[in-house]
């Protein structure tokens, strides 16, 4: 009989932990059959490009190193995007943090991520306020 060993999550400590989790969850994002024609068809990210953006922005989020100076909702006004790649999003996001980490700071960027996107739902018409 083999022994099973819990693996022991830490939660997300730094910076090196933001990008760990950002790179993961792209990972994922570019996996998916929702998402991945969306940032890479429609959207055509640059990833070199993105990638560091991503780390300034969950990093300010996070631990409030204002390292992101961006506006992010403007970008996404033009996408063709519905309830369905929120939905996907978020669920992904959350996946990717219980993948890596878990503690007080793991459950405050999912509930973020969430925020996030349902204000961006909101500013684009497609989920009523009251609704949230």
């Amino acid at each position: 009989m083999t022994e099973k060993r819990a693996v022991m999550k830490r939660d997300i400590e730094n910076e090196d932990d933001i990008k760990a989790l950002v790179d993961t969850f792209y990972d994922h994002v570019n996996e998916d059959d929702l998402l991945d024609p969306i940032f890479n068809g429609f959207a055509k990210i640059d990833w070199d490009h993105h990638l560091p953006l991503m780390y300034n922005f969950w990093s300010t989020v996070l631990f409030g190193s204002m390292a992101y100076k961006g506006q992010p909702f403007p970008k996404h006004m033009r996408l063709p995007l519905s309830k369905e790649h929120f939905t996907r999003w978020v669920e992904l996001f959350v996946k990717t943090v219980d993948e890596l980490f878990e503690g007080a700071r793991a459950e405050e960027i999912k509930q973020k991520a969430l925020s996030i996107a349902q204000v961006f739902q909101m500013r684009l018409g497609l989920i009523d306020y009251q609704a949230i």
